[in-house]
């Protein structure tokens, strides 16, 4: 977490640095209303994580390009329904946003009673932000491969075990187990700290986890990654990393990643939307931007509104059939 905090503080000194002359070539606003007063991009995280930084880079080049302040405002809490509520009640005018999870838009449907949204109802998409990659890790004594791994699963059924702590990273090591074949014991875990501890104590045989809880001890040669989840988010600090597909041998293995994007509340004007997510495009056409984000284990990714909202059905639908079998578990 300290390093993200120390990542923040260098993208934005970097990005205010090119104010002046980044600002003026991302903006659409000639002969524009919006905004007329400043924005505030809801967060429905604490400050730090990977969801609040890639929302501050975007609203420094949302700011730099309207000439009004684009503020951030950490809601978090209830994964994230807190923030989620607050902004379906506002004003459709494009100057409250939601930067959205996974979980908002995908997976909370499914998992909570009586939830105060609707997601596919109450939001506008606008585009994604970003698809995180995770991490297959081993300790650095464990599987030299994703193959040893799985060989070494089923020679011995039931007797080895993993973890993992978001929804998605269950997701990912659900499917993982599911198509190896192997019988292995699952224990879910609150964060990626208390899984890296785990791993280098011996409770646990692999996890699937962020990047950057593990960085530092890949790095340091405590810990061994065996791939990466998915194959369309790039690492840079682990350029030779194979994407778990292609590690395990499995070609047709879907790409599963943890996203976060942008919405408005639903009966935002169209052309707000798109201009909005014109704006985010550009502001990613910055290599700098991409750069500094994809050194964090964050994949800079936009897309269109209506792409965007395929993307959310098909990603809500993916994890309706994971749930329905009582298999996945969450709580």
């Amino acid at each position: 977490m300290r390093s993200l905090f120390a990542l923040l503080a260098v993208v934005c000194v970097g990005i205010g640095s090119a104010h002046a002359q980044g600002g003026a070539q991302i903006g659409s606003q000639a002969g524009s209303d919006f905004p007329s007063k400043p924005v505030r991009l809801v967060v429905p995280f604490p400050a730090g994580g990977p969801t609040d930084l890639s929302a501050r880079v975007v609203a420094q080049k949302l700011g730099e390009a309207w000439g009004k302040a684009v503020i951030i405002e950490n809601r978090p809490g209830a994964d994230t329904i807190i923030g989620a509520q607050a902004v379906a009640r506002a004003e459709p005018d494009g100057h409250t946003l939601l930067v959205a999870a996974d979980s908002t838009l995908a997976m909370n449907q499914f998992t909570h009673r009586d939830l105060p949204y609707d997601p596919q109802k109450d939001f506008a998409p606008i585009t994604l932000l970003f698809k995180n990659t995770t991490l297959l890790v081993v300790r650095f004594d464990g599987a030299a491969t994703v193959s040893d791994l799985i060989a070494k699963a089923r020679a011995n059924p039931g007797k080895l075990n993993y973890g993992a702590g978001l929804p998605a990273n269950r997701l990912a090591g659900y499917v993982f187990v599911e198509r190896s074949g192997i019988d292995v014991q699952f224990i879910a875990y609150k964060g990626g700290g208390d899984l890296a501890t785990a791993l280098l104590n011996g409770s646990l045989d692999f996890s699937v986890d962020s990047v950057a809880a593990n960085l530092p001890l890949i790095q340091t040669g405590k810990l061994r990654a065996l791939a990466k989840i998915s194959s369309s988010v790039r690492l840079p600090a682990l350029p030779e990393l194979q994407s778990l597909a292609v590690a395990a041998r499995m070609p047709d293995l879907e790409d599963i990643s943890t996203w976060g994007g942008l919405v408005a509340p639903a009966g935002t004007p169209q052309p707000i939307i798109d201009q909005i997510s014109r704006d985010v495009t550009r502001a990613y056409a910055d290599p700098a931007v991409v750069e500094k984000l994809q050194n964090a284990g964050i994949g800079a990714t936009a897309a269109r509104p209506a792409e965007f909202d395929a993307f959310i059905r098909a990603e809500a639908k993916r994890w309706q059939e994971a749930l329905k079998n009582g298999k996945l578990k969450l709580d």
